[in-house]
Parts: structure tokens; C-alpha cells; sequence
């Protein structure tokens, strides 16, 4: 089980994800169009005076139930150990032990 204060660090960043979505999306358009150098440093100031948190690559994977960071499965968003108990537990389905 991961640390309460880490679960809800990550929480705070997603929240502050979604909540400068559109204006970080924006801001990347107009770099993008613009021609001018001088105009594109004026906006990539403007993109970085957003919170650092807002950043959607400062997001980290973590298990829904554990809250466990590291050994993560994307198809079923849990830990590896998660996964495995689960499974011999019967609880996902399509999922066997392989035995060969």
C-alpha cells in the first residue's frame, strides 16, 4: 500500500491536469502557428508560467487499489502483485495461470 500523502499528491495532479487541459493546448497551438521566433519565445514563456503539475507527463500510473507506482499492468490499472491475487482469486476475467 502506497503512502496516503503520495495518493493524494497524485490526485492534486490530476485534478490540475484537467484543469489547464484546454488553455496548455492553446498555447501549443499558437506555437505552433506562429511564424515569427520572437512570438513562439513569448508564448513558450507564457507556457511555462503554468503550474508544473499541470504537466499531463508528471502524471505517474498507479494501481486503483494499492496505490502501488511500480510494476504496473495498463489493461487492468493494477500492481503486478495485485494482478496476480486477483487472478488466482478468479476475479478477472479471461485470465489463466499458465502451465505448460
Amino acid at each position: 500500500m502506497a503512502k496516503k500523502s503520495m495518493i493524494e499528491r497524485e490526485a492534486k495532479r490530476n485534478k490540475l491536469i484537467q484543469k489547464y487541459k484546454h488553455k496548455r493546448k492553446e498555447i501549443k497551438n499558437k506555437i505552433n502557428n506562429e511564424l515569427t521566433f520572437i512570438k513562439q519565445i513569448e508564448l513558450q514563456k507564457e507556457l511555462q508560467k503554468l503550474p508544473k503539475n499541470s504537466s499531463p507527463c508528471r502524471r505517474r500510473n498507479r494501481c486503483w487499489k494499492t496505490g502501488r507506482s511500480r510494476g504496473f499492468y495498463r489493461d487492468f490499472g493494477l500492481s503486478r502483485h495485485v494482478l496476480r491475487e486477483m487472478s488466482h482469486n478468479c476475479l478477472l476475467p479471461g485470465i489463466k495461470k499458465a502451465s505448460w
